[in-house]
This record gives C-alpha cells, sequence and structure tokens, in this order.
C-alpha cells in the first residue's frame, strides 16, 4: 500500500520525497475514446499527475437519477490514468467552477425555494451527501491507500472568493471521513489573505491558484500557513473566451519563465490547463461581474494541447524544462492526430421548431397565470417557449421583459419583432398599440445561455423570471414549452424547397466510404447566425457566428461512422443558404 504525505515544505511519496507535476484534464470535456490520447501527451510532457474535476450536474442531471456512462465513466477514466502509471488529484465539488454550468451544480437545486448555495444549508448540505454516497464508491477503491492512484481530493473550490462558512467546509470534510475517503484533503484559493482566511481549514494543506508572478504570489500562502509545500493548484497558462471578444492567447515565454521559477523554488504546480477540450451540449457556463458574459462552446484555453489534442508550442517548451529538471519517461512517441476535409453538405430536410413544440417539448403544455422559470418548470437547459394573447384596446405602448434570463426572441402573429438579450448586445424596441376586439398571438422564445459558474450571482434561474409588461401593465396568462433538445427523434421532417427563417432544424446526410478514414474534423457554418450543431445525434454544442470569436465547431473523429452520417443544425436567426462545411482548419478568431 503506497502512502503520500508531506511534511515540512516537502511531499513524499512512500517515505522519498516527490514533487507534484500535474495538468488539467477534465474527462467530461473530452471524447472518452481521446482520454489516452491525451493522458499519453500529458506523461510524455514530463508530468506525472492528471487533475481532474467531477461534474456534479452530468452525473445528477435530474434529482436520484445517476448516469456513470459515456463522457460520464470517471471509473474509466480513473482507470486509464492508473493503466498509464500517472497519479491522480480529484476535485468532486460539490462546486468546481471551471466555466461549466452553475459551477458544476445541478440545476434542480434551484427548484428549492428559499436554498442557500455553498454552505451550511440543510438542504444544500443533504443533496451534496447524496451526490457524494453515489459517486463515492466509484472513486474509493482508486484512492492510493487501496492501491490506486488518487494522491489528493480537494474541499469544495476556491471557497474564499465565495464565501467564509468554515463549519460548511467542516461538514463536507467530515463527510469524506465518514465515508471513507482515506487520502489527503487540501483546498485552494487565490493568493490574497481575505481568499486564504476565508476558504481554508488550518488542518489540511492550503494551496494558491494564480497566472504569473510566483515570487509575488507564493508568500501569501508561506505566511499564511507556514512550514508546509508550496503548491500552486491552478496555474493559469491560458484564457478562456466569452462571446463577443476575441480568442484569448497567452504569454508563452512568461509561461515557461513562471513555471521555470516556481520549479526552482521548490513548489509543485498544476497547469490549469493541460488540455482544456470542449463545452459539449449546453455545459457552458457564464460570468457575471457588471454584465452577463456566457462562455463560448470551445475550451481551448490556449493550453499546453490545443482543443483537439494538437500539442503546441508551449507544450514543447514545458516538455524541454521538465526533461532538464526531472528527465522523461520512457514510453513510445506520440503524435498529433490527422485531420481531414469532408467537404460540403448540403441540408435537405427541415422541422420548424414552433410546428414541432409538441413533439418535442420535455413534458405537457403547462398553464401558469404568471412565467415559469425553467427549474420550476423541472428543465435543465435549452429553450422555454411562452404562448399567450393579448387584446385591445389600448394605446401603442412598449413590450418589456422583466427579469430576461438569457435571450429573447419576440413573435407577434408569427412574424419575429425583434430580440432582447442580457448581455445588453440587443434589445429591439417592440410597441403594440389594439383596436377594440383585436386579439395578438404573443410569443416568447427564451434561450439559456448557461448559468454563472463564478462569483455572487451563482444563483441563476433561466427563463423570464419576473413577468412581462405592456406599458406599465404587467401581462398574464401563458402556455409554455420546455425545450432541451435532448429528445429530438419525434421531429416531423419535411423536404427543404425554399429557404426557411428560424428558428428552424435542418438535416443532412453524407457518406464516408470504407477507404476513407475516419479523422478529426471542423464544422464551419458560413452563412449561419446563431444555433446549435449535432452529429448524429451527440449534441457539439453551440454557434454564434455574428458574436464570435470562434468560427468552427470541433468534431472528433470517434462521432463519425463508415457509411451514412447526420449533421443537424438549429439555426434561431434565419441562414444565407443551407450548406456546411467539414473542414480540417479550427478557426477560433
Amino acid at each position: 500500500m503506497s502512502r503520500f504525505t508531506y511534511q515540512g515544505t516537502q511531499f513524499y511519496m512512500d517515505g522519498e520525497p516527490f514533487r507534484i507535476l500535474s495538468g488539467a484534464l477534465h474527462y467530461f470535456r473530452v471524447v472518452p475514446e481521446y482520454w489516452e490520447d491525451r493522458l499519453k501527451k500529458l506523461k510524455a510532457c514530463g508530468l506525472n499527475t492528471v487533475e481532474t474535476c467531477v461534474a456534479w450536474n452530468l452525473h445528477e442531471p435530474k434529482e436520484g437519477e445517476f448516469c456513470f456512462t459515456g463522457i460520464a465513466d470517471l471509473e474509466r477514466f480513473l482507470c486509464t490514468a492508473e493503466q498509464l502509471g500517472l497519479y491522480v488529484i480529484l476535485r468532486p465539488g460539490p462546486y468546481i467552477c471551471t466555466e461549466w454550468d452553475f459551477g458544476g451544480l445541478p440545476s434542480w437545486l434551484l427548484s428549492y425555494k428559499g436554498i442557500h448555495l455553498r454552505c451550511k444549508d440543510e438542504i444544500f448540505l443533504e443533496k451534496a451527501r447524496n451526490y457524494f454516497e453515489a459517486i463515492f464508491p466509484i472513486i474509493r477503491p482508486h484512492l492510493l491507500e487501496n492501491g490506486g492512484k488518487i494522491i489528493a481530493m480537494q474541499i469544495e473550490n476556491e471557497y474564499g472568493s465565495y464565501g467564509d462558512d468554515k463549519e460548511y467546509l467542516k461538514e463536507l470534510a467530515k463527510m469524506y471521513k465518514e465515508l471513507d475517503m482515506n487520502c489527503m484533503l487540501f483546498t485552494s484559493d487565490g493568493p490574497e489573505y481575505f481568499m486564504l482566511r476565508a476558504g481554508t481549514l488550518p488542518e489540511y494543506l492550503a494551496t494558491v491558484n494564480f497566472g504569473s508572478r510566483p515570487k509575488e504570489r507564493f508568500p501569501y500562502l508561506e505566511n499564511f500557513q507556514p512550514d508546509r509545500p508550496l503548491f500552486c493548484c491552478e496555474f493559469w497558462n491560458g484564457w478562456f473566451d466569452h462571446w463577443y471578444e476575441e480568442h484569448h492567447r497567452g504569454n508563452t515565454e512568461e509561461v515557461v519563465k513562471d513555471y521555470k521559477e516556481m520549479l526552482e523554488m521548490g513548489a509543485s504546480v498544476n497547469f490549469y490547463m493541460f488540455h482544456g477540450g470542449t463545452n459539449f451540449g449546453f455545459y457552458n457556463g457564464a460570468n457575471y461581474q457588471a454584465v452577463y458574459e456566457p462562455t463560448i462552446t470551445s475550451y481551448d484555453y490556449d493550453s499546453l494541447l490545443s482543443e483537439c489534442g494538437d500539442m503546441t508550442e508551449k507544450y514543447y517548451l514545458i516538455q524541454k524544462i521538465n526533461e532538464e529538471f526531472f528527465g522523461l519517461p520512457e514510453m513510445e512517441q506520440v503524435f498529433d492526430l490527422p485531420k481531414r476535409t469532408y467537404g460540403e453538405i448540403s441540408l435537405t430536410e427541415k422541422a420548424e421548431l414552433f410546428k414541432n413544440l409538441n413533439n418535442i417539448s420535455t413534458s405537457q403544455p403547462q398553464q401558469s397565470s404568471y412565467p415559469l422559470t425553467m427549474e420550476e418548470l423541472g428543465q435543465d437547459y435549452g429553450y422555454l417557449v411562452y404562448d399567450t394573447q393579448i387584446e385591445g384596446p389600448f394605446e401603442e405602448m412598449k413590450l418589456v421583459i422583466e427579469g430576461l434570463h438569457d435571450r429573447a426572441y419576440i413573435y407577434i402573429d408569427g412574424e419575429r419583432k425583434g430580440v432582447h438579450d442580457r448581455m445588453n448586445r440587443q434589445k429591439d424596441e417592440i410597441k403594440i398599440g389594439l383596436k377594440k376586439g383585436e386579439k395578438r398571438e404573443l410569443r416568447i422564445l427564451v434561450e439559456n445561455l448557461g448559468r454563472v459558474n463564478y462569483g455572487i450571482h451563482l444563483k441563476d434561474e433561466k427563463g423570464i423570471l419576473e413577468g412581462v409588461r405592456i406599458g406599465q401593465t404587467y401581462h398574464y396568462g401563458y402556455t409554455m414549452y420546455p425545450i432541451d433538445c435532448r429528445n429530438l427523434e419525434r421531429l416531423e421532417w419535411e423536404k427543404l424547397e425554399k429557404k426557411t427563417e428560424g428558428p428552424v432544424f435542418l438535416k443532412g446526410k453524407f457518406q464516408i466510404g470504407e477507404e476513407t478514414p475516419l479523422e478529426d474534423t471542423f464544422v464551419r457554418l458560413n452563412g449561419f447566425h446563431k444555433g446549435n450543431v449535432w452529429i448524429n445525434g451527440f449534441h457539439l454544442g453551440r454557434y454564434w457566428n455574428d458574436a464570435g470569436p470562434q468560427k468552427t465547431l470541433y468534431l472528433p473523429a470517434p462521432l463519425l461512422k463508415k457509411g451514412e452520417n447526420i449533421i443537424m443544425v438549429l439555426e434561431l436567426e434565419g441562414y444565407e443558404e443551407a450548406k456546411v462545411n467539414l473542414v480540417e482548419m479550427q478557426d477560433l478568431g
């Protein structure tokens, strides 16, 4: 039985001095068929440990219903790391941040009115314990002391940036002990005294997260918790992108200099990220400081491996430093995976969203006097349609949506009149005036662009939170259709004969011959505006060409197949030509 400990400023593995050289890789952002490829590249870079978070909302999408298959197969990921001889640091939450929807918390928590998140709230702690009781039996055999490779687990995540409820942290640590999770526990926070004070417990190792100037950052930790190992648990060597931003590029020279400096200080390091991957489906998060900012589908992060797993200049420079300091492991050579242009695909069938509301709504239409939120309807992701009827007489007045989370397409008698969004990017003025006896159908299609994953606005319900006003008068009486886009088999398709305005599903088929290899490719949607893409039923994620920076979606080869493949697009705003391209060059702006 191996043992991982620390004494003074030094980590020890089975009594021998040990340095954690780690890279972050989230299994849920990489298709399982590529876990081995990415982990081999991590090891070949000279790193000895992989760090990953565990996303509660991925594993318990509905309360009491757990998923551990496919991209959620945590055990397979842990076994793959073990087979390659890599140690593992696990960060199971319950909150993980990571620019992931709601910081990994499941949206159904918000259906409990009055719940207080991330504190000693009875309901929150009860639900967190249920989650731990489901995932810990999978994790427990992989602890180092049980013959596995997990050397440490984190209590919460960057808690000092959010709250200071030490009793809450103690309750989580108590759950670890009661559920026999016998391994080193630690906390991680930013390198500021207020964060370290609020987010740590004296009996557990504290670590710090930063992206530059280690000689300025580490003294905070040394002064706060002296005579313990220095560990940068998140070395931010890149950054993530929001819509409407430019694609982030870090300063590679600075990253290399800072890493070398940390090694010379005797510190342990975890690259955040080593490999970012992709926010498949609707799982991207959002930030909210002065304004709401949802994260794009790509989580490339300008990390050591690109979104599609290619080794970057940063990778090779870090590998060289590791070779100088520690030597590299003897192992098979690793390569970038091939990319292929499969060409243009015509989308030949359509299914208009509004004609299919009863086919794809996740429940029967719900009636309410006032607009309900997604969470109140038991919906996690996707879209929510609010239907109502307005009747005259009233003078021409402005239509206002109060508490819009996050983007609304507004239709009157089937004609789109404008768009409102929470980002302060678009708010078309819509005025309505009706004569006596006149009636109009008002339809509002609301998109959930991603729940806030960090900061004080974490409690982020979706839909229309307050109400719809015409002038100063709130309007009542709604029929609602929740659409999470998980079950689209019942769409009724028809031949596409002429251009159709959104929102519309478009479908095309393409063949891959037996002689043609299945290789990574990228979906380019020139002439499209905003929507989602599926390949053979797998939801690749969102595109938003008008906002940028991302212009292509990564399509990993394991999602393709020999013979017939089906690509489906949900375009919300309209398109120029019903054709998409599968190209070999990525474009993140």
